[in-house]
């Protein structure tokens, strides 16, 4: 019984909720420096919006995040084609998030992709000084990455 005891004590030690310090870290505004594509069969990494991706991410002390992604290149579409490649080079979400762990998660709510809407998105995260380091999960790229699998890796600093 004793024994028993002892691994749930330790258990619940070990699965503690994110410290305070991390949700106030985390809070506020985030200018996005770097997204880039990581896959998994070699370990090769690219730029997915070019050298100089434009993006903020908002976390609130409510609870709600929203994050607006786009590509360097990104212009005014003018043809059905550029109106798709708009669409391609933009990832828009918003929601309820909460912290676990090294993780956060967001029930999203209000989504440019509409099939992430009522899903769970789970995001590793990592301080390091004044930024904040992502890494989504591993998911099956599309037809512009070889349908190969990838995730992203994503550093953001604080707008000051």
């Amino acid at each position: 019984m004793l024994r028993w005891l002892s691994v749930i004590f330790v258990s619940t030690l070990v699965a503690q909720p994110v410290s305070a310090d991390d949700r106030s870290k985390m809070l506020g505004v985030w200018r996005l420096v770097s997204y880039d594509l990581e896959f998994q069969d070699t370990g090769e990494r690219r730029p997915f919006f070019g050298k100089k991706p434009v993006g903020y991410i908002i976390f609130t002390p409510e609870g709600r995040m929203m994050a607006y992604l786009e590509a360097e290149t990104r212009k005014a579409p003018q043809t059905p084609e550029e109106q798709a490649a708009a669409y391609r080079t933009l990832q828009a979400y918003s929601g309820k998030y909460r912290l676990e762990g090294d993780k956060w998660i967001t029930k999203v709510d209000a989504a440019w992709n509409v099939s992430w809407v009522g899903t769970d998105q789970e995001r590793f995260y990592k301080f390091d000084g004044k930024q904040l380091h992502v890494i989504t999960q591993w998911v099956r790229g599309t037809a512009t990455v070889d349908n190969r699998m990838v995730r992203g890796v994503l550093t953001w600093e604080r707008d000051q």
